[in-house]
């Protein structure tokens, strides 16, 4: 079994003049340019031909769809099928099961795509933003794109997190990140420790226990007092859950949803699918949190020492968005932003991150919302902005 520590740290990217100086000469001038091609940035994309706004949506991968591809073998959506459509396209139901696989997802928004004949360039990773002579300037694939407004249409998962002194674990222990985990086969024999208890740890971990000693470590997150793949979930609770609470109930608008708001988005969601009784069912020990490493294995706050063969780093993710380079960071790196519009920079707006209004915006029924306000404002800037619009090299799109 080939040891995956190498995967653990990421490469700087080069300062913003040596990108640029690899760039295409003869930019391309729209009305708005979307980041992301996944569902958030789609949804926007609908919205904006909706309103005759002149566009493009830049996506890194090399498919529509390949973000849910990418992901574990197994993987299937906590939502039912009539939960999971995107505006004007239903998802098709399925005939074998609720809960749609992350291949049919990934389908799903490649048809999507086709159907309203969106402007998505695939291969298209966004190196960087700024602004030039009042306008945006996005660089990307070797191009780049002036623009009235720019659209982030990117979740807050984009480079996994693993902590620091995973690289002092011993080379002889497997780890990797849940973002490179794909199914069982990529364990050798022996213990498994899931780091990290929210639904990505909990649905790997109940995998992994089906063929190895599993221990989960984390701090318990909670959970959904129901079942999510029951009749009466299905029926009445999911949508209770997604349609009310998270889409009306815990947004920035109620006290609530702002009481709420921080800890969400520190903690992560309850456990949706998974329950803690069917965890020590299938034999996960629960676990604390690990703390550090002691000869070469990972320590726990409570000072226990685990001897694991492998490990699955389900700790998250960090927003990758630093090729922004403009002034509208916190302190913590995280956009400054209200529901998605950035008062510092006009023209600038997110779609789809975690609680970006509400707990159901960066989920597939509650993307939607979001990307058809603030499309409308791209829309309209755009349009206005059009008027005194100089002359300069224009792409079709």
């Amino acid at each position: 079994m080939t040891n995956q520590n190498s995967n653990i740290g990421f490469v700087e990217q080069g300062s913003m003049w040596e990108r640029l100086a690899t760039v295409d000469a003869r930019p391309e001038h729209f009305d708005v340019v979307v980041i992301g091609g996944g569902q958030a940035g789609l949804s926007a994309g609908y919205y904006l031909k909706q309103r005759g706004a002149r566009f493009v949506i830049l996506d890194a991968n090399a498919r529509i769809g390949d973000v849910w591809r990418n992901r574990w073998d197994s993987l299937r959506l906590f939502t039912a099928c009539r939960w999971d459509g995107l505006p004007g396209f239903p998802f098709p139901e399925s005939q074998k099961y609720a809960f749609p696989t992350k291949n049919e997802m990934a389908d799903y928004l490649e048809a999507y795509a086709e159907h309203f004949k969106l402007p998505v360039r695939t291969s298209s990773r966004v190196e960087l933003v700024t602004r030039r002579d009042g306008y945006y300037v996005v660089q990307a694939a070797g191009r780049e794109y002036l623009a009235d407004n720019v659209i982030v249409a990117m979740s807050n998962y984009q480079r996994p997190y693993v902590p620091e002194f995973a690289r002092e674990i011993s080379p002889h222990i497997t780890q990797f990140h849940s973002r490179e985990y794909r199914n069982l086969n990529q364990f050798q024999p022996g213990p498994t420790l899931i780091a990290g208890a929210g639904n990505s740890g909990s649905e790997i971990a109940m995998e992994v226990s089906k063929a190895h000693k599993t221990f989960m470590a984390g701090r318990d997150v909670g959970y959904v007092p129901f079942r999510a793949d029951s009749f009466l979930g299905r029926l009445f609770c999911v949508p209770i859950l997604l349609r009310f609470i998270f889409h009306h109930i815990l947004t920035v608008n109620t006290p609530i949803g702002r009481w709420a708001r921080p800890k969400i988005i520190s903690q992560g969601a309850p456990l949706i699918r998974v329950k803690p009784k069917q965890l020590a069912a299938a034999g996960v020990e629960r676990v604390a949190r690990i703390a550090g490493v002691r000869d070469g294995l990972p320590v726990l706050e409570d000072g226990r020492v685990i001897e694991p063969s492998n490990i699955v780093w389900c700790t998250g993710y960090e927003p990758g968005l630093s090729f922004i380079e403009l002034p509208i960071f916190d302190e913590h790196g995280e956009p400054k932003h209200e529901s998605g519009m950035v008062p510092s920079q006009p023209g600038l707006f997110f779609v789809g991150l975690h609680f970006l209004h509400a707990m159901s915006s960066s989920m597939i029924h509650g993307v939607s919302r979001d990307a058809e306000r603030i499309a409308n404002h791209a829309a309209k800037r755009g349009r206005v902005r059009a008027t005194s619009r100089p002359q300069v090299a224009v792409g079709a799109s």
